[in-house]
């Protein structure tokens, strides 16, 4: 079996780690909202998707807004702005409560009642490693079908927890999965 990648990119190649890919297409399937918090529209929607309900409240604060209501409320009616550091608390909090709301209606849609997802795995540019050194690796697709500990890890923000989720599904791939650690693009959708 082989060993994980140690030296990635020492003759040229170009990629980025399977499990990252994976996060940013589930953060593109979560539906964030795409207006940056440092413009008002941006702002408005993440503090009120993050105060609506007392609950939203609640896992706001938990996730580390701790400004108090009175402050929150001069912010929606525009009276005074967020320090940059609290918009960093902002744009913060609404990740880590949307990726949390998120998470379970996700992981139905991915497992599909146990048929799961066909994901496409797309490997590393190798288009600047010299031909000598180039290996012959090619596209790939696997049908994921217990996304559970990919969708967990994703929703906690655990990158080691993902990279150990993730590398249990691609051992699927037989002897050559130590391959497509790196990749250009992984795809599948939900």
């Amino acid at each position: 079996m082989p060993e994980r990648t140690q030296e990635f990119g020492k003759y040229g190649a170009r990629g980025i780690k399977g499990y990252e890919a994976v996060a940013r297409r589930l953060d593109a399937l979560a539906g964030f909202v795409v207006t940056p918090v440092t413009v008002r529209r941006g702002l408005l929607a993440r503090l009120h998707y993050l105060t609506r309900t007392p609950h939203a409240r609640a896992a706001a604060r938990a996730a580390g807004l701790t400004v108090t209501d009175r402050t929150l409320k001069a912010w929606l009616d525009g009276r005074r702005n967020p320090s940059r550091k609290n918009l960093e608390r902002v744009e913060t909090a609404y990740r880590t409560v949307r990726r949390h709301n998120v998470a379970r209606h996700l992981l139905g849609r991915l497992n599909r009642e146990g048929r799961g997802t066909r994901v496409e795995i797309h490997p590393l540019n190798q288009s600047q490693v010299p031909r000598p050194r180039q290996r012959f690796v090619e596209f790939r697709a696997l049908n994921i079908r217990r996304w559970d500990r990919i969708v967990a890890a994703w929703a906690a923000d655990d990158a080691q927890a993902l990279d150990d989720a993730w590398v249990d599904q691609i051992v699927d791939l037989g002897s050559q999965w130590g391959q497509y650690e790196y990749v250009t693009n992984v795809g599948f959708a939900a």
